[in-house]
């Protein structure tokens, strides 16, 4: 259908674009969650539709697991795949050491056993994400229902011998209800501002009874594909050091892409 995308769609969907090459035929990859992953998975549908392309799909929620079939990839399990070649995933920030927050889709908890479970994960994001300390963004905690005040109450006690600006946990809401992963849990938002100790707050929040995983990402991206309004994409690789560029020319009146929302 004609579409007229914005410049931030156009950073995610370069992004997108260029993250897609690195997948090859026979890979087994872990697919993300959110909007920007949304564009990664209905590229690499086209792949196989079009290109042949042959690939094992393993998808990080719900949602990315209902998209990945409309477009035609074949969806497995974690258990199933056992091991992944690649995860391509978005971020809500990343550092120039390529530490991550993710988690803010509420799909962290299965993102990061998918990630950890690969040879190599990439983020492929838009340059409004990058940041030089991690936290602006709220830090999500995936809890267990029971006792999630008590959690609450504990996680900000702890927090304050913590290296971070802002202490306030809140309770994420789906309208008048508590939000629920795809796990069946609630997720508290830490709004910290800036953190000083990723390791440490991550250590320290995870050893709290009642917290199943953080959306610190840390040492686990191997490279970042950074999309711009212009077509412009660049590729940041943490372990060769290596930045490179490249650039896509833009989208004829009719393609498969036009669907996806923020």
């Amino acid at each position: 259908m004609p579409i007229d995308l914005s410049p931030i769609d156009k950073a995610k969907f370069v992004a997108a674009k260029r993250a897609a090459q690195f997948v090859e035929s026979g890979m087994k990859v872990g697919l993300g969650t959110g909007s920007t992953a949304a564009w990664l998975v209905k590229c690499l549908g086209e792949m196989v539709r079009e290109e042949g392309l042959r690939i094992k799909g393993v998808p990080t929620s719900t949602r990315t697991s209902i998209l990945a079939r409309e477009v035609g990839i074949d969806v497995i399990t974690l258990d199933e795949a056992k091991w992944l070649d690649l995860t391509i995933d978005g971020a809500d920030e990343f550092d120039p050491q390529l530490n991550l927050i993710k988690g803010g889709g509420g799909a962290h908890l299965q993102e990061k056993i998918v990630a950890t479970a690969s040879d190599q994960m990439i983020v492929i994001t838009d340059a409004s994400k990058s940041v030089e300390t991690l936290g602006a963004f709220p830090l999500p905690i995936e809890v267990i229902p029971f006792g999630w005040q008590t959690t609450k109450s504990i996680v900000e006690e702890a927090l304050i011998g913590m290296d971070v600006l802002g202490r306030d946990v809140t309770l994420r809401m789906n309208g008048d209800a508590p939000f629920v992963t795809d796990e069946g849990n609630h997720i508290l938002d830490l709004h910290l501002k800036r953190i000083g100790n990723p390791r440490q707050l991550s250590f320290v929040v995870n050893q709290i009874p009642g917290v199943v995983e953080n959306g610190l990402f840390l040492d686990v991206c191997d490279a970042v594909v950074i999309g711009y309004g212009d077509g412009r994409v660049e590729v940041r690789d943490i372990h060769e050091g290596t930045i490179t560029e490249d650039k896509f020319d833009f989208l004829g009146d009719d393609n498969i892409f036009g669907d996806i929302a923020d």
